[in-house]
């Protein structure tokens, strides 16, 4: 069942954007494929007989689907952006977001009747709504009357994207729904009486509500591998059902009494944490849990199969779902390797110690390519906080829900239970916090993601080999925790340094090494005390020549912290200008101008000066994209190692840069403007770099470095670095090659 699931699993991943024609033909392709099958070898190709029938059925309902929304008149009506009344049911509880300083809120819906013009149909078609007004009257299964501007939608499961101008009162849901968010309500009451992170905590643990979990946390549970607690999954249900099963037990049930009592927990689980793909892909592997429970590994294995068949049929974008991609793997893992790992632990450990470090590492080993590939980041204290987590998980959950359901008859009583399950959660904030502030948490993960393909199969042998070593085991772990608890530190500056990217927060400065404690710097950041620091700490004591890239603050304000007990011989700025009125010579670059200054050659490849671009950049200042596309950009050469520094330049400077410079090639580019999303990929093939600093700031407000520029370096093979998570970044030559040592 192997081979059918991954095909199901990695054809519904690629036709959910392939389009519904293609859909179609990989259809009738597979049914060809299944009755030359049936016709020539009918009984010894069972197994490609089963994948092609899957194949045929994935491709069937990608086909269906696409072709609905693609023909839908929803569809049109948002490519001709027309003015809409649509009656909407709410699909998934609103998310808070802010719009221009306002709070508003986002909500997928279900379109169930258009009218616009000529134009009145009844449709069942997916979009999400963006409008004004209070989240908690957005209820699952909810009806309301809007009036909106129709929009082409982002995904391609969705008819429309739908900018609410005008919204109606809210009718009530159907009796289960409305049952189910009371007893949501009763959670978030019986914690009323506890801290401000546990209250949060405590629901997002229940029934995965988040939207008052603050972002300290989220960061802090991300650093430590304890997101997944934060969103539902099969453990959820896995503790409900075993509470549940025990009690019907304990009542008497018999094995027919307690299957239908765990399929009703199942759908009750489902209406109390919602029916998002989360959930139901949670309600899944919960029952894979249980398959395995009772048919062992290999039945749990074959469970797992078609539940990903299944729900990819269902749903095939959730084979595109990050929390999918997660779950399944953590689940095979579990089921595959930690049986594996916990025998060879029990030969010298109790079998429930065994089983509680065995589960944590499997998950941890086959998630890590997924987790990288996501976030760039590898956690070190994921398994360790996971075991400390772990017992207060279970309790937490329960008697948030114990809770909740009390909270339906006396909000007094149920904060008792909600008293306990604040505790537990404190437990598990404090291990997520401590985890997190360790040294050596996570370390970046710059290589192409699939070499850990071949990494963490070597990893899971040699842990395997070694668990059956109490001596290797007990000592290697020992040796991971020092290094993570009090990491070795390396000499600051290295030796060899040719450039350094300073931590400065969220901006951007650059210091190129001009030998014997001089320096050029490339900006001064926006905060004086830490440019400052970061000149110390390499020991600059004059700076040789100081370019101010554009007049942005996070790029200026901290000029006072470069000269600062230094001497500063000389001034470079653009067409926007920058400081300088100190008495210290000033110059205005242009194209071509270049300096030599000791190791350094450099020349100016941007901003075009021509007559009256500088009076033009300044008075349409306000505009952000013109200051930043009047960056000065630079090319230098230091010691063989060519770099790009890049200043804020946006798609329109870098493909002017590309049309009037032939060869743009670089060893180092400087991310432009921070990592933000507004990129040119052609710009990028051309410099060809294979390393690159991003300057942004820790938890900054712009998003930057965006996942889309991530993708982008990903994807041309540039390694990365970015000061929020590895501090200052410096680019090393030593003995003809690059190489890259970061503070952190």
């Amino acid at each position: 069942m192997v081979l059918p699931a991954a095909v199901a699993w990695g054809s519904a991943a690629w036709l959910v954007t392939a389009g519904s024609s293609v859909s179609l033909g990989v259809a009738l392709c597979a049914l060809g494929a299944i009755g030359g099958l049936f016709r020539w070898a009918p009984g010894s190709a069972l197994p490609l007989t089963l994948t092609a029938v899957c194949l045929a059925a994935i491709a069937a309902s990608c086909a269906w689907r696409l072709t609905m929304v693609e023909h839908s008149p929803l569809t049109r009506l948002a490519h001709e952006r027309r003015l809409a009344t649509l009656d909407l049911e709410i699909r998934r509880d609103a998310r808070a977001f802010t719009q221009h300083g306002e709070a508003a809120v986002v909500v997928e819906v279900l379109v169930r009747r258009v009218v616009s013009r000529d134009v009145d149909v009844r449709i069942r078609d997916r979009a999400t709504a963006f409008l004004d007004g209070p989240e908690r009257a957005l209820v699952v299964g909810r009806r309301l009357v809007v009036t909106g501007r129709l929009a082409p939608a982002d995904s391609s499961d969705e008819a429309a994207e739908i900018d609410v101008v005008h919204r109606g009162s809210t009718d009530r849901a159907a009796w289960w729904w409305e049952a189910s968010e009371r007893v949501r309500d009763g959670v978030r009451q019986s914690v009323s009486g506890v801290g401000a992170e546990p209250r949060a905590l405590v629901p997002a643990l229940v029934d995965g509500d988040v939207g008052r979990v603050n972002d300290d946390v989220e960061e802090d549970f991300r650093r430590s591998g304890l997101t997944h607690l934060m969103a539902v999954s099969g453990t959820n249900l896995t503790i409900v059902l075993a509470v549940v099963m025990l009690l019907g037990r304990s009542a008497g049930l018999r094995r027919r009494g307690l299957w239908a009592l765990g399929a009703l927990s199942i759908v009750a689980f489902v209406l109390l944490a919602r029916p998002d793909p989360s959930v139901v892909r949670a309600a899944a592997m919960g029952a894979v849990g249980i398959a395995a429970l009772g048919c062992g590994a290999r039945g749990g294995v074959r469970a797992l199969a078609w539940a990903i068949i299944g729900l990819v049929f269902v749903d095939p974008w959730l084979a595109r779902s990050v929390g999918f991609i997660l779950s399944v793997t953590a689940t095979g893992g579990i089921l595959v390797l930690a049986p594996v790992l916990a025998r060879r632990l029990t030969r010298w450990m109790p079998r429930w110690c065994a089983l509680a470090i065995a589960v944590p590492v499997a998950a941890q080993l086959v998630c890590t390519p997924v987790i990288a590939a996501i976030s760039g980041q590898i956690s070190l204290v994921a398994v360790l906080a996971n075991l400390l987590a772990a017992p207060a998980v279970a309790p937490a959950t329960i008697a948030g829900l114990l809770g909740g359901c009390v909270a339906l008859v006396s909000v007094p009583v149920s904060q008792a239970p909600g008293l306990v399950a604040g505790a537990c959660a404190s437990w598990i904030l404090t291990v997520g916090h401590r985890a997190a502030g360790v040294e050596a948490a996570t370390v970046p993960w710059h290589a192409p993601w699939p070499w850990l393909l071949a990494v963490v199969p070597a990893v899971a042998v040699a842990t395997i080999v070694v668990a059956s070593r109490p001596v290797w085991f007990v000592g290697l772990s020992l040796g991971l925790l020092v290094a993570v608890w009090r990491p070795p530190s390396v000499g600051w500056p290295p030796p060899g340094w040719i450039m350094v990217a300073c931590d400065v927060g969220q901006g951007d400065a650059a210091v190129l090494a001009a030998g014997d404690g001089t320096a050029i710097v490339i900006d001064a950041g926006p905060d004086p005390a830490a440019v400052d620091r970061c000149l110390d700490r390499l020991h600059i004591r004059r700076v040789r020549l100081m370019v101010f890239t554009h007049a942005h603050a996070d790029h200026v304000d901290g000029w006072s912290g470069v000269k600062d007990g230094r001497r500063v011989d000389q001034i470079a700025v653009g067409t926007t200008g920058g400081p300088g009125d100190d008495g210290i010579p000033r110059h205005v670059v242009a194209p071509g101008d270049s300096f030599t200054i000791g190791e350094v050659a450099a020349q100016v490849i941007w901003p075009e000066r021509t007559p009256g671009a500088e009076q033009t950049v300044r008075t349409r200042a306000r505009d952000g994209s013109i200051v930043n596309d009047a960056s000065v950009v630079l090319a230098v050469r230091v010691r063989g190692v060519r770099l790009l520094l890049t200043g804020d330049i946006e798609p329109d400077a870098q493909a002017a840069i590309l049309r009037r410079h032939a060869d743009l090639a670089a060893d180092v580019i400087k991310m432009p403007h921070h990592g933000s999303a507004r990129q040119s990929r052609a710009f990028f093939d051309a410099v060809g770099a294979r390393i690159g600093t991003i300057s942004a700031g820790k938890d900054n407000d712009y998003g930057h470095p965006a996942a889309a520029a991530l993708t982008l370096l990903r994807e041309e093979g540039i390694q990365w670095w970015r000061t929020d998570t590895d501090g200052d970044i410096a680019i090393v030559e030593r003995d003809g090659r690059t190489h890259v040592v970061s503070r952190h």
